[in-house]
């Protein structure tokens, strides 16, 4: 078997704190049944920088064009849907949006993610609520905001003030602005691994800044082994490990993957009611049917600590949970698998 990789990804904090696909280094492949045992399927590796993450693909065949030639497709895919979703990039759908307050006409792409963050908003008593962006623009490394810069924000923190209209959408109030980074990235490797399918491969690895889907197996016929690691390094627990030979969409949201402080107590996280990090998780896991709707419940477990993330769970079908908290204490649905 042969391998063909590009733009090899960087090993970081994020990527080892958060959730560890074992397959994703040279050493891991080895270690875990990729490389040898006679297997004649070609593996293709590449990662790309996109949505400000690295994007990684993993794709077995027995003809290496085929391969590279799926992957490619589903590169393009992605980057189209950077285009929609980047609220970095000035041209892009979201950024018009926030830009404008409205839109007459939404794509398809961003109308589905919309609907879907209301529903997961819904589910969650407002934990999840992708009008958060103001609030993440007061916060900074070492610098944070006062009470009255806070209630200055939160007035336009609610997703209920996003209006649907038709086929487009309105913002209600001036100001309000939209990010979709809590959920994005899981629709993305969701559209990666249909791509890929509608490319005749099923078993396929797609990870965006540690979401993930695995499908089928490995070469060899080995199912897949993922990791969720401790989001303390310093703690005597080891990993928790999935193994899986069905589908498997996962995703795990921490305090450490965006901390403004070195206790962490202050992250990227924020809770749309209090406009300050929820104070009692260090990570929160989820599978579920999608990534883009395991992306979401991970943010929400988060904002909602580890009883009420499990009472939510309850109504969304087919999702478990798996939560840390900063003493490393675990909590668990009962069908989560590892």
């Amino acid at each position: 078997m042969s391998e063909r990789s590009n733009n090899q990804p960087r090993v970081n904090r994020r990527k080892f704190l958060q959730i560890l696909a074992v397959a994703g280094a040279a050493g891991g492949l080895y270690q875990f049944g990729f490389l040898g045992g006679g297997s004649r399927d070609h593996l293709v590796r590449q990662s790309r920088s996109l949505l400000g993450t690295e994007i990684n693909l993993i794709v077995s065949g027995p003809d290496e064009d085929a391969c590279l030639q799926a992957v490619q497709a589903t590169f393009n895919r992605i980057e189209a849907l950077s285009r929609i979703f980047s609220r970095h990039d000035a041209t892009s759908e979201l950024a018009q949006l926030n830009r404008k307050g409205a839109l007459p006409l939404l794509s398809p792409e961003l109308a589905e993610v919309l609907t879907l963050a209301e529903t997961i908003s819904r589910g969650t008593d407002g934990a999840f609520d992708v009008t958060v962006l103001p609030l993440l623009g007061l916060y900074s490394r070492d610098t944070l905001p006062g009470d009255a810069q806070l209630a200055g924000c939160l007035r336009l923190v609610d997703h209920r003030k996003i209006v649907r209209q038709g086929q487009g959408v309105a913002l209600a109030l001036p100001g309000m602005c939209i990010t979709l980074d809590g959920i994005a990235k899981g629709y993305i490797v969701d559209q990666g691994v249909a791509t890929l399918k509608a490319n005749g491969f099923a078993n396929v690895y797609v990870e965006a800044g540690g979401d993930l889907m695995v499908s089928g197996n490995k070469p060899g016929s080995q199912p897949w082994r993922i990791g969720v690691r401790q989001p303390r390094p310093e703690s005597a627990e080891g990993m928790t490990v999935i193994s899986t030979s069905s589908p498997l969409a996962i995703a795990t949201s921490g305090d450490y993957m965006q901390a403004f402080t070195e206790d962490l107590r202050n992250h990227h996280i924020l809770d749309p009611r209090t406009g300050r990090s929820p104070a009692e998780l260090a990570s929160a896991t989820i599978t579920a049917p999608t990534v883009a709707l395991a992306d979401g419940l991970a943010t929400a477990a988060m904002v909602l600590g580890p009883e009420r993330a499990l009472a939510a769970l309850k109504s969304f079908d087919h999702c478990e949970g798996f939560f840390i908290d900063k003493d490393s204490r675990h909590y668990r649905t009962a069908g989560f698998q590892g």
